[in-house]
């Protein structure tokens, strides 16, 4: 799929529906200088070349008993393409990793986990192993505060420099 060519109206859209993307489409005409239904198109628009590819809600975790988050580094013992699938397959169905990275370095993956608690975590990560046996080796870091929590993208408007 080509990249979609984005003007200056669908990035301060996309800016802004990240950051509450419960506004309605009256607010967000107001903040982008175009009518109610010009936005709904757009964003029908942005959604089907997919560009939004999902909405969500970010929860409070002390609004949900404040669970855990751990930031996991990941080894394997052979890279190859099927055993990586398999893993990345399991990463992805697994609900309690919020986010697993393929990266360079020691690690293989760079996973963030939430758990109620360390007993779960720790039997989330025995079955990992178990159910995989590609994985070498993991390290965990327990997250003790949240400094920064979000998954937005920053899109420049083309008159800005990309950061």
């Amino acid at each position: 799929m080509r990249q979609m060519k984005l003007d200056n109206f669908d990035r301060q859209l996309l800016n802004l529906v990240q950051a509450d993307s419960s506004q309605t489409t009256e607010r967000l005409a107001e903040q982008v200088a175009l009518s109610p239904s010009a936005i709904q198109r757009r964003l029908r628009r942005l959604r089907e070349q997919g560009v939004i590819v999902r909405e969500t809600a970010l929860v409070e975790p002390k609004e949900v008993g404040r669970p855990s988050f751990f930031v996991v580094s990941l080894q394997v013992e052979r890279e190859r393409p099927e055993l990586l699938m398999q893993l990345r397959k399991w990463l992805e169905a697994e609900p309690r990793i919020q986010q697993a990275f393929y990266v360079t370095g020691e690690a293989d993956f760079v996973l963030v986990v939430t758990a109620p608690d360390t007993e779960t975590y720790d039997a989330l990560m025995s079955r990992l192993v178990s159910e995989n046996p590609n994985v070498s080796r993991f390290t965990t870091n327990v997250a003790l505060g949240i400094v920064k929590r979000g998954l937005t993208i920053p899109v420049p408007l083309a008159s800005e420099n990309s950061d």
